[in-house]
């Protein structure tokens, strides 16, 4: 059976830098940074006191309160991007067959902060003051299960697990779901809300994050120098997916083509990346192949790009292994440079940029590029948007455990 071609109808992001897509479009190019002090609690006895926390959100006209109180925010914000999304992509749900719009989501932590909350119920005033809903508030599965009990929407419907890769992996298999020909729609992406005292306690104690607390918004800054850590964030970024059939006959209007995905693991370390990058570039080069692409066509990758001293250098050196002579004429860019690193949500969010960039010709910067590593000798676009007309566009997820996924698309054609 032929494999069904799979593009892109809508979108929908809660961010640090704005709380739909097209804000959040606009606040890349923009150069606008999300990275603040810490508000959620006092994080004066952390190293790290800094984070991507989302702002202004206020789910009150898509949620109703008696239900909002029994869902932990990384569900809150995939409903909110959800609701968007589908808003955007003019999908009508009393017209469509339910039993054949999936969703699938990753989440990186999932409930984090309600387990911090009801534990210290349980600490306080005993196990039977416990909240009934506390396993169904943190369980990373809820945010697909609440969006397809939100919209009645019955075909696959699961999560995706592996740290900061999650969000790659669940559109890369819910764009295997449609190429099979097992649903027409599918609702997916990423969520995450992890900036909690015990989360950002945990990273703090990997000495993962950045502890540059007086210039927050100067921070995150992939692939330079002077960098010293990631800034945990948190958000969502939702896209549906079609079959190209299924949208040309509602005459939608789409966005870009999904055409490629590949996957690997590095097999080596729980978090540290394999120092040569042979993991990630297999990712890249499996997604490649998946697309029937020659890498000298790509024109644009998203990079992972956390800020680390570890995944930068190494990013780097996948990207030359896969692409050769032909890795410093590509365009490279991290907008973790701006939003921070939103861990099982960031694929979502970078999908959407790649997307927008496909669509507006427009090359998000990689902001804070002040001191070049000579390790990272790649054109990361540093500082300014760059206009340029993309036709391909490359973006990759790896996670903690040596989880890599790579996601390709490109502008829509006949």
């Amino acid at each position: 059976m032929q494999e069904r071609r799979v593009v892109v109808t809508g979108m929908g992001a809660v961010t640090p830098i704005a709380n739909n897509a097209g804000d959040f479009w606009d606040s890349l190019i923009k150069g606008k940074s999300g990275v603040t002090r810490i508000t959620k609690f006092d994080p004066q006895n952390y190293t790290s006191q800094i984070a991507g926390e989302v702002k202004n959100f206020d789910p009150s006209s898509i949620i109703d309160p008696k239900e909002l109180r029994r869902m932990d925010g990384f569900v809150q914000y995939a409903l909110v991007s959800s609701e968007e999304a589908i808003k955007d992509s003019n999908l009508d749900l009393n017209k469509e067959d339910l039993n054949r719009i999936g969703c699938i989501l990753g989440s990186g932590i999932g409930g984090l902060g309600v387990i911090e909350k009801q534990h210290e119920v349980l600490l306080n005033k005993g196990p039977r003051r416990v909240s009934p809903f506390l396993i169904p508030m943190l369980i990373v599965n809820m945010a697909p299960a609440q969006i397809a009990i939100t919209y009645s929407i019955k075909g696959p419907n699961y999560s995706v697990v592996t740290a900061c890769g999650s969000s790659n992996h669940a559109i890369g298999d819910a764009f295997r779901t449609l190429q099979r020909g097992e649903a027409d729609v599918m609702v997916t992406g990423g969520s995450e809300s992890s900036i909690t005292p015990l989360g950002v306690a945990g990273f703090c104690a990997l000495k993962a994050l950045s502890t540059r607390n007086d210039d927050p918004e100067a921070a995150s800054r992939p692939f330079d120098n002077e960098r010293d850590g990631f800034i945990i964030a948190e958000g969502a970024g939702i896209v549906i997916l079609e079959s190209l059939e299924h949208a040309k006959e509602r005459r939608a209007d789409i966005l870009c083509e999904i055409i490629g995905y590949g996957t690997s693991c590095d097999a080596y370390h729980m978090t540290a990346p394999e120092p040569q990058g042979e993991g990630a570039a297999r990712a890249m080069e499996n997604a490649l192949s998946d697309a029937k692409m020659n890498p000298e066509d790509l024109d644009y990758i998203n990079a992972h790009g956390t800020s680390t001293k570890l995944n930068d250098k190494m990013e780097t050196m996948a990207i030359k292994s896969v692409f050769k002579d032909y890795a410093k004429k590509l365009a490279v860019s991290s907008t973790k440079s701006m939003t921070g690193h939103m861990l099982g949500a960031a694929g979502g969010v970078e999908f959407i940029a790649c997307a927008k960039a496909i669509k507006e010709g427009i090359i998000p910067p990689t902001t804070n590029y002040q001191y070049p590593d000579p390790n990272c000798d790649l054109d990361y676009v540093p500082n300014e948007a760059r206009k340029k007309e993309i036709k391909t566009a490359l973006s990759n997820g790896l996670g903690f455990g040596g989880h890599n996924a790579t996601l390709i698309m490109k502008k829509f054609n006949q």
